[in-house]
């Protein structure tokens, strides 16, 4: 147990709160569209799609940890993670990595042939995020894009094909996670420069990193108001809509570019919040329909 709390802690495992929500959202919206009827393999296809999230997502955080070990121990906020730390050794942590990509790509394998040929896709993708810190700063874009594969793949597993619909909530997923993750980046911005890091705060002022956060936040919500009328959404999954809106908007009420010590709490707080209460609501509404 001890071991496992340690390598859940090496990859930030509650985190998954982020993508999953999307992905139980786009799985019901692909179930629900194509009126499916047998029980049993609804529930085995979905205990599927639970466990390819979960696999990637050890691949993604594993990787970065691993990728970055010698970044995070010149970084003060980020010195005591468990490889610098020697709480996990980098060859364990790589060869935790290499089974959980393994783990992926079977599971992914059983479920229909266009996952199973996209699925080392996904993993280069989630994989190539933990570099791009080294030359762009859009690193937050890609970050977004590697949590927006999740409601695009919970589809595919579903219906074998790609849909306007699932992408749309991919944008979603996108825009909000690398905006989030931009407000996240104002706490390393220093350090960052000083190591010749890639980061939209490294790159830019504090006010407008926040600017672009903001930006990207409107277009999470346009891109979500989309998918609503697109799915002829009925109160109830509008009512999670505004609630994560809402949470968006209070998020930066709550850090601006004087006041960062709310950054705590809007990145784990209430952006998990967020998700979660948009899934809670959708998937009832969607249930319901």
């Amino acid at each position: 147990m001890n071991m496992i709390s340690k390598y859940g802690r090496l990859v930030k495992f509650s985190h998954t709160i982020f993508a999953m929500p999307f992905a139980l959202m786009s799985f019901t919206y692909a179930v629900k569209s194509t009126s499916a009827d047998d029980d049993l393999n609804i529930w085995v296809l979905l205990l599927q799609v639970v466990m390819c999230m979960v696999f990637a997502r050890n691949v993604a955080m594993g990787f970065n940890r691993w990728a970055d070990r010698d970044i995070d121990a010149k970084n003060p906020r980020t010195a005591q993670r468990e490889i610098p730390a020697g709480v996990i050794s980098p060859r364990a942590a790589l060869t935790f990595v290499a089974i959980n990509a393994v783990a992926f790509i079977v599971v992914a394998a059983t479920i229909n042939p266009l996952t199973a040929w996209l699925s080392p896709v996904a993993l280069a993708v989630v994989m190539f995020y933990s570099y791009c810190k080294r030359f762009t700063s859009l690193a937050h874009i890609v970050l977004g894009l590697s949590l927006a594969i999740a409601p695009v793949g919970a589809y595919i597993a579903v219906c074998g094909e790609f849909s306007l619909e699932p992408c749309v909530l991919a944008l979603v997923v996108l825009t909000w996670c690398g905006g989030f993750d931009i407000i996240y980046a104002l706490q390393d911005c220093a350090f960052d420069r000083e190591q010749g890091l890639h980061s939209i705060p490294a790159r830019f002022s504090a006010r407008t990193s926040l600017a672009i956060s903001i930006a990207m936040h409107v277009v999470s919500v346009a891109a979500l108001v989309w998918f609503m009328l697109m799915v002829d959404a009925n109160w109830l999954m509008w009512c999670g809509a505004t609630i994560f809106a809402a949470i968006l908007t209070l998020e930066h009420i709550l850090v601006t570019p004087t006041r960062q010590r709310n950054i705590g709490i809007a990145f784990g707080m209430l952006n998990g919040l967020a998700s979660m209460l948009l899934a809670i609501f959708s998937i009832v509404g969607m249930l319901l329909m």
